[in-house]
């Protein structure tokens, strides 16, 4: 008997019951389905938190003043001892810390700004000129401030959009004077937008202006809370990360037994944990989606069994009038194959409109992945294939002169 004869003989056996072949295909669907939407909702975690990372800046790592520990009596970052951080400290870690590429003093300040009959209240941050490249963050209009402000301690200032937006609602800002805690402002450029950043803090409500103009003239300090560095790679991150904060135990002159008195944060670490963290989360989602193939592969066992059951005469009829064994065990094969494929089938189209639904109804990000789909398609055939066989084997098995007798 030639195969597409007994895949004709497999479909016109499904087609008798149409709804039981349907609650049997049910259980393939649901897990398919499943799978392909948790993989994708775990994708689209790992890519919306991989973009907003890159979006802080590349090769970046943090140096802040003060024992990043606040466990016990070690004190955090902002705490009575976070004036250990030096302008100097920086300047030697650009100088002498050949991994590193560039580095911006940063501190910050809580200011009202005010532009005639609009005021509006958000962190104005002091960096150096080389904050942008560092942070891989274009300007969009006007210009940063340069080297020559910094160490003048100019008062310009570059606005984020959403300060711009509603301090000159409707109207360019470029050249407007604004006032910073009373002091006078020159706006000399607006940022491009940026977005949110992995903790969901609108990065566009900022204002920059040199850190020397913050220090002398917003906060009367000397020294720095903590710094933007840039590695000149992301594979230098781990060494330069090492090299700083060996420089800085140096500087500060801390005894070996000493905690330091700074921490050194490498974002890299923040991405590859949030990699992981992600990962895992992806592969148990998935584990307990693909808890339903299984399911879905005893039922069309348990389907297949009840068939060869009912269907016991009519083998017995067709090996009597002289097909082989291995024509009947393939036809039941078959029979279960289809099945588990057309509700991968399914499965596969439900997974992508569900995928596709989530960020409109939940504003979840998602990633169909074509590997989900792939190995759905392999696992729908491998679940008719192993739950399939033992029944076909059965049928194949069944003696021709009983099988004709049983009613």
């Amino acid at each position: 008997m030639s195969l597409f004869v007994i895949f004709r003989i497999a479909f016109r056996a499904l087609a008798r019951n149409k709804m039981r072949s349907a609650l049997t295909m049910l259980g393939i669907v649901i897990g398919v389905a499943a799978v392909i939407a948790m993989v994708s909702i775990g994708q689209g975690a790992q890519a919306s938190v991989q973009a907003q990372i890159a979006s802080v800046g590349t090769n970046l790592l943090f140096v802040g003043a003060g024992s990043q520990n606040v466990g016990g009596v070690r004190s955090g970052t902002g705490a009575t001892n976070s004036n250990t951080l030096t302008v100097e400290d920086i300047e030697a870690i650009r100088r002498e810390i050949p991994s590193v590429a560039m580095a911006s003093p940063t501190v910050n300040a809580r200011s009202q700004l005010v532009f005639g009959n609009q005021n509006w209240n958000t962190q104005v941050q002091g960096v150096n000129e080389q904050f942008p490249q560092i942070k891989k963050w274009l300007v969009q209009s006007g210009e940063f401030f340069t080297e020559a402000d910094v160490r003048t301690a100019a008062r310009v200032v570059v606005l984020g959009q959403t300060v711009a937006e509603s301090l000159f609602p409707g109207m360019d800002p470029i050249g407007q004077m604004i006032r910073v805690r009373e002091l006078p402002f020159r706006v000399i450029g607006v940022m491009a937008k940026k977005g949110q950043d992995a903790g969901g803090r609108d990065q566009d409500d900022t204002a920059f202006a040199p850190f020397t103009t913050i220090q002398k003239k917003l906060l009367a300090i000397t020294h720095i809370q903590f710094a933007h560095v840039s590695a000149i790679s992301p594979g230098a991150t781990y060494t330069a990360q090492d090299q700083i904060t060996e420089l800085l135990r140096q500087r500060h002159k801390l005894a070996p037994n000493q905690e330091n008195d700074f921490f050194v944060r490498n974002l890299t670490d923040v991405a590859e944990a949030a990699d992981e963290t992600n990962r895992i989360m992806t592969i148990l989602l998935s584990s307990i989606a693909g808890v339903s193939l299984l399911v879905g592969g005893i039922g069309i066992m348990n389907i297949m069994l009840v068939s060869v059951t009912e269907r016991t005469r009519e083998i017995g009829i067709r090996m009597a009038i002289g097909a082989r064994s291995s024509a009947v065990r393939t036809q039941f094969l078959i029979e279960s194959i289809v099945l588990s494929l057309t509700g991968g089938a399914i499965g596969i189209m439900l997974g992508i409109t569900v995928s596709l639904l989530i960020p409109m109804m939940l504003g979840w990000p998602t990633l169909i992945s074509f590997i989900a789909i792939v190995g759905s398609v392999i696992f729908s055939a491998a679940v008719g294939i192993f739950f399939g066989y033992y029944p076909a084997r059965k049928a194949a098995g069944l003696d021709p002169i009983d099988a004709l007798r049983y009613e």
